[in-house]
């Protein structure tokens, strides 16, 4: 993801819905609420994490959505239905992966079904092979116990660590955090050969900081998972 100078968007993660239409199952909101049609059906990226069951406000009322969070060449967030066919193909896709398989690049795809109906298929883009599950076995499956699985999984996988996972309980001091942070991204760091005025540099343009001491716990968490993007793409 390279950084752009100079005038230009809010540097926030896009959204991107699925909706089964005619000739596209994703789209994108403009500034004035106007559906973007997205007609590419697959996305890739490192997935940085998921959020299930969230309550949130539409024009329908109150729903239950999930959001899958992809780190590409922007920040992306796939925002749908918790009860949808797409939310439930795609835990199901994420619950065969492993630990190793998740912390690579992943393609997410749409697929039209019946009427307005949407399946989602991850694919490794490295042999263009499809991580499938088998559906005739979905119903006798408690989703609710899925999702939640699914989101401690990816929650575990990406805790920062030292090459090995390193687990920070609630009474860990802030220092003691931000030291297993640095240690993380001078791995990361050191894989990438960036310099010390490089990194200062991504930081200041990013966060408008020149220190990774002055970032937050969520800031250090997107440079980690920035850095983990750029070594599994080197």
């Amino acid at each position: 993801m390279q950084i752009k100078l100079g005038f230009g968007a809010i540097p926030k993660p896009q959204y991107v819905f699925v909706s089964r239409e005619a000739d596209y199952c994703w789209y994108m909101l403009a500034e004035d609420e106007k559906r973007i049609p997205i007609y590419d059906k697959a996305l890739t990226g490192v997935i940085t994490g998921i959020e299930v069951n969230k309550k949130v406000e539409t024009k329908f009322g109150a729903a239950e959505k999930n959001d899958l969070y992809i780190l590409a060449d922007k920040p992306y967030i796939i925002r749908s239905g918790s009860d949808s066919y797409f939310s439930k193909t795609l835990l199901l896709s994420l619950d065969v992966l492993t630990s190793e398989q998740l912390l690579k690049p992943l393609t997410i795809t749409v697929s039209p079904g019946d009427k307005t109906v949407v399946f989602c298929k991850i694919y490794d883009p490295f042999t263009y092979r499809s991580l499938g599950f088998i559906w005739d076995e979905h119903k006798e499956i408690d989703w609710q116990v899925l999702a939640q699985r699914i989101s401690l999984k990816l929650n575990v996988n990406y805790q920062p660590n030292h090459q090995e996972s390193t687990e920070i309980s609630a009474n860990t001091t802030t220092d003691k955090i931000h030291e297993c942070f640095i240690a993380e991204t001078d791995t990361y760091l050191a894989q990438l050969n960036w310099t010390p005025e490089q990194g200062k540099e991504y930081l200041q343009q990013t966060y408008g900081k020149r220190s990774r001491l002055q970032l937050t716990n969520t800031e250090f968490q997107e440079f980690i998972n920035y850095l983990k993007f750029q070594v599994t793409t080197k």
